[in-house]
């Protein structure tokens, strides 16, 4: 059985490398600013692939509603339908929303599950559920926090499995990491049993976050519900840097770094069987980072053609997707980006003004932009693009009781969603499944959270016997369900 080293099968290092990471307190590294950066040891044997493939994987919180967006109800009553008209797309017989243009025009590079199901109407466990790509509610699930018994996210498997490229870590998540409007931190977004050490590298670049619940692209879309601000006061979006210690320049960094020979030779009586849980594994790649331009640069969405930045939209939705594409381009095998602000799609009230005015507009046109961009660099076919939410929308709009003085919403339904997917040798302009007439129930073909999460590792070319292994050194299956059938 087919079996890429973590933590718990104990690979093995070379000396120098060994040598190099215990010494890495003298080049004068702050670790601060590469903190979550996961470089495995990982050997394989020999084998180079042709050409790497990548994913990146939107996730909208809150839940996105299918029949306002990608799986409209023409014909059904009024408050199934809601306030939003359908249009044609590029492709003969697929009608999505009006306010998804962009996207309509090209829709031969893109399809849709429009049958995705699974059984939870609650944020927490249902961004565990689509987050993880596994069903089961963990034993001891505790929906105000992650916890040690929480399934790996699916970034946290990829980042356990896949073998780095570039000096970067397998997967990363930005811009900012999914914390409730209460402020706790929502489950299923890290390693979980697969031990901490595996969470995938977070890119703080969203500089804003406020207790009060919010939605749009910040700066250029803004909506707060409470305040009804439009832009939140000196809001930035910016990568971390990744810089030396204060003092320390480049050529201080390498005579620092030349003493590790004389190190090496001082250490001789160092077994060469250490294993990776005796040293600190960020510090290898920090040494790399620092000095690597690429990383910068794959980083500083900034620095883009201006002409790039405007077609993805300046806002964290456009920016967040560009340094997607760039960190894929660099080598990160997965990036999730969370777009929008926690919850953003939680519209469970003034839903159709809150979408078409916030929302929908600039998600339209930075996933737009993400799918030409990669196709104009060559690079779509190696690029799998999967967007959804952590469930779908109920079928009949409401206004919650007591509220009836408020624009109305939709509230959760985990029983069906519409998944979106891009690249990565996706046959564009194909719908696989259908939901009922009045987008509530899945009519044919349902798939679920596993069905997705083994897309994503198919795409990756992570083998279908793959395991990945845990404190205890037992094996746990990476594939959970067969990939979505029709996709390509």
């Amino acid at each position: 059985m087919l079996r890429f080293p973590n933590s718990a099968a104990h690979p093995r290092l070379p000396r120098r490398t060994a040598l190099q990471v215990g010494a890495c307190g003298l080049l004068g590294l702050g670790m601060n600013h590469v903190a979550g950066l996961r470089a495995l040891a990982t050997e394989t044997n020999g084998e180079v692939p042709r050409r790497h493939k990548s994913v990146i994987y939107i996730f909208l919180s809150g839940g996105l509603a299918q029949q306002d967006s990608f799986d409209p109800k023409p014909n059904a009553p009024d408050t199934i339908r809601g306030e939003f008209a359908p249009i044609a797309t590029q492709t003969s017989g697929i009608q999505i929303c009006e306010h998804l243009p962009k996207l309509a025009a090209c829709s031969d590079k893109w399809a849709i599950v429009r049958s995705l199901t699974h059984p939870y109407n609650e944020h927490s466990i249902g961004h565990h559920v689509m987050l993880t790509g596994r069903t089961p509610t963990p034993v001891g699930f505790n929906a105000s926090r992650p916890t040690a018994n929480d399934s790996p996210s699916i970034a946290s498997i990829v980042n356990g499995v896949a073998p780095p490229r570039n000096n970067l870590p397998p997967a990363a998540v930005l811009p900012e990491k999914l914390i409730h409007v209460t402020g706790r931190t929502i489950p299923g977004q890290f390693a979980g049993e697969m031990g901490e050490s595996f969470d995938p590298w977070l890119i703080e670049a969203s500089q804003y976050r406020d207790t009060n619940y919010t939605h749009g692209a910040f700066p250029e879309y803004g909506f707060q519900r409470q305040r009804g601000r439009t832009t939140p006061e000196n809001y930035r979006y910016e990568a971390p840097r990744l810089e030396l210690a204060q003092g320390v320049l480049r050529d201080q960094f390498e005579a620092r770094r030349s003493l590790l020979t004389s190190i090496e030779a001082q250490r001789r009586s160092l077994d060469a069987g250490a294993t990776m849980s005796d040293y600190d594994r960020h510090r290898q790649t920090a040494v790399s980072m620092l000095l690597e331009g690429r990383v910068h640069k794959a980083l500083d969405v900034h620095a883009a053609d201006d002409r790039l930045q405007d077609r993805y939209g300046r806002n964290s939705f456009g920016w967040s997707l560009l340094m997607a594409r760039q960190l894929v381009e660099a080598g990160v095998s997965l990036v999730q980006v969370n777009l929008g602000n926690d919850e953003s799609w939680d519209t469970h009230e003034a839903a159709f003004g809150v979408l078409r005015d916030f929302l929908l507009p600039p998600t339209d046109r930075a996933v737009s932009a993400l799918i030409e961009d990669l196709s104009d660099r060559g690079l779509l076919d190696d690029v799998l693009i999967v967007m959804a939410g952590e469930f779908g929308r109920t079928p009949k709009v409401f206004t919650f009781p007591g509220a009836e003085t408020k624009l109305p919403g939709r509230d959760h339904w985990g029983a069906v969603q519409t998944v979106f997917f891009a690249g990565g040798g996706v046959r564009g302009g194909t719908v696989v499944g259908e939901s009922d007439a009045i987008g509530g129930y899945p009519k044919s073909d349902p798939q679920t959270p596993e069905n997705m999460a083994a897309t994503i590792y198919e795409a990756l070319g992570l083998p279908r016997t793959l395991v990945w292994k845990d404190k205890l050194d037992r094996p746990h299956q990476v594939y959970h369900g067969d990939p979505i059938p029709g996709l390509s």
